[in-house]
């Protein structure tokens, strides 16, 4: 059975995450289009930032499931469809690892600068990838659309692939200054915490 510290320590922790999870999906909703970009429905949002900071003060799962609840939510306010909200999990879970393995292992502002670099790339090249192969075929699919494979490359190459780079730049330099802002309250959050 468990203690009853350890029940409080779990509350807490579920508390927390679903605060950040709904700060995140508050933040999906600020958001702007690249106009240079022929994929309008792709927006900059910073709700990864809610996720990257319980990455940081508990594990990369608990960023994950931050993620996760930011989608659920959408999803069931009737923001948008389920291919769409697959595919922003899948991008926050591609970003969100990543780096918070990089910071979890090395501690440091060089660990998590790298690891937004890692971040940004992985999140860049997988969603690539997921797109090309299932997740622009599941769109026509669901939509009756017949995908074209210079369609598949074009929607990758033109617009899938510089909008993810873009936007975990756009990410990156934002969180890194509030990271320097907030590393010894996150620290602090983390040893009393765990």
């Amino acid at each position: 059975m468990k203690s009853s510290k350890t029940q409080s320590f779990s509350l807490l922790k579920l508390i927390i995450l679903a605060l950040l999870g709904t700060i995140s999906l508050v933040l999906f909703f600020i958001n702007f289009p690249l106009p240079f970009l022929p994929t309008p429905y792709l927006k900059i949002d910073f709700s990864e930032v809610p996720a990257l900071m319980a990455a940081f003060i508990f594990s990369p799962l608990a960023g994950v499931i931050v993620v996760a609840i930011k989608n659920v939510l959408y999803l069931a306010i009737g923001g948008g469809e389920i291919i769409g909200v697959l595919a922003n999990f899948l991008t926050g879970v591609l970003f969100i690892v990543p780096v918070a393995l990089m910071y979890h292992k090395f501690k440091g502002v060089k660990s998590v600068i790298s690891g937004l670099v890692t971040g940004t790339i992985v999140m860049a090249l997988g969603m690539s990838v997921l797109n090309y192969f299932l997740i622009l075929p599941a769109y026509g699919w669901f939509m009756g659309w017949e995908m074209t494979e210079q369609f598949k490359w074009f929607s990758v190459y033109a617009g899938i692939l510089p909008f993810n780079l873009i936007k975990g730049i756009v990410v990156g330099l934002l969180f890194v200054p509030l990271f320097l802002k907030m590393r010894q309250w996150i620290e602090e959050k983390r040893a009393s915490l765990i």
